[in-house]
């Protein structure tokens, strides 16, 4: 539960690091994010969860 709480902070970290460095970037990706259609969106979620895997996978042996 531990490495759990670990990695949503590291998440939280990473996300307010982005929009402190670069708000105006990460406002035209957002606006970009909905033109997309809901099936695009899916998969660039399936295929983040399949790398972010792989990595911890990597990570953990």
């Amino acid at each position: 539960m531990q490495d759990l709480a670990s990695a949503l902070c590291l998440v939280a970290i990473i996300e307010g690091l982005i929009l402190f460095i670069a708000p105006l970037a990460w406002k035209r990706m957002a606006a970009q994010l909905l033109e997309q259609p809901s099936s695009a969106l899916r998969r660039m979620g399936a295929v983040a969860v399949v790398i972010g895997l792989g990595c911890l996978w990597w990570a953990r042996h």
